[in-house]
């Protein structure tokens, strides 16, 4: 397992940094958002869907668990020569009571599928995760500071974990 740390001083800045992190994901990638109530993750995904060019406002999907974005991507990440729809899958697990509702949604066929999928609160469905992913935990340090972690869990994820630590060397 890979990780590195990046303390973030605004919110401008975790947006900017997760549109680094967006630079490196391709079609059936799978990111884990852990943080308390508050500490930044919706801010993280709004700059991960900015960088994959999606223009559309997102705000979290506390109340549906799930928001489907289709993506227009202006890069290829896609796995095949053809072009093929690419969504970006983000749950918000704050509001599960069971493991049993995201089994009722189709779970497994979204975080399975083609596109992106990124999952607030993944702590509450950490027996779900998949072993391969990139699992991101954002600590508050301040009212305005906070430490953002990557640990790649399996070689693809390694590896992104391994391509951003130069961003934040500026290099």
């Amino acid at each position: 397992m890979k990780s590195l740390s990046f303390c973030s001083h605004s919110s401008q800045e975790t947006v900017d940094f997760a549109r680094k992190i967006s630079s490196f994901l391709k079609q059936g990638d799978i990111l884990g958002l852990f943080g308390d109530l508050g500490s930044g993750k919706t801010t993280f995904v709004k700059g991960l869907a900015k960088g994959l060019g999606l223009k559309r406002r997102i705000n979290s999907p506390s109340f549906v668990i799930l928001k489907i974005y289709p993506l227009k991507l202006n890069r290829t990440i896609s796995k095949h020569s053809h072009k093929e729809a690419v969504s970006l899958y983000h749950f918000d697990l704050y509001r599960l009571r069971s493991l049993k509702e995201l089994e009722d949604i189709g779970y497994e066929d979204f975080i399975y599928n083609s596109g992106i999928c990124v999952i607030e609160w993944a702590d509450k469905a950490r027996e779900l995760l998949p072993k391969h992913y990139l699992k991101i935990r954002i600590k508050i340090k301040a009212e305005d500071v906070r430490t953002i972690n990557l640990m790649g869990y399996g070689k693809r994820y390694s590896k992104i974990v391994d391509r951003i630590n130069p961003f934040l060397k500026g290099e």
